[in-house]
């Protein structure tokens, strides 16, 4: 009787083991937002969304110029309970977001800054959103 014994197999399921940045992740998440309509940028549209409870998260860039416009957002994110994560700068913010041009090299250019965005619909379930939302849940303040 011969041998049999169970073949090797390639490390194939270690391809996916790679850590993703929490910037990685938000940028994953808000492009698969827009391409299900479940992006809002702009004050405008970013408050409506947090004062009906539909946002799921939310996103404000750091280099805002304007304070109202940052406490406004701020205080719409805690009354509603949604998480808020600060971006660096809007124009990054803004390239995230879709409000740029893709040149033929998949270089953004004519990026138009955001200070606000959030996501109501993330869409699809990805690596990305679970690391998010990892994230999200272990910087929450712990209730007791």
């Amino acid at each position: 009787m011969a041998d049999d014994e169970p073949m090797e197999e390639a490390p194939a399921a270690e391809v996916e083991v790679q850590e993703m940045s929490v910037l990685d992740a938000l940028k994953d998440v808000l492009k698969r937002a827009l391409i299900h309509g479940g992006l809002k940028r702009g004050l405008r549209e970013v408050a409506k969304a947090l004062d009906s409870r539909t946002a799921k998260l939310c996103c404000l860039a750091k280099d805002c110029d304007n304070a109202e416009y940052s406490r406004l957002v701020r205080a719409l994110c805690d009354e509603g309970g949604v998480n808020l994560i600060m971006v660096d700068e809007g124009r990054q913010l803004g390239e995230w977001a879709g409000l740029c041009k893709i040149d033929a090299d998949g270089e953004a250019t004519k990026v138009v800054r955001c200070s606000a965005a959030c996501v109501t619909e993330f869409g699809e379930d990805t690596h990305a959103l679970s690391v998010l939302l990892n994230y999200l849940k272990s910087q929450a303040p712990e209730e007791s």
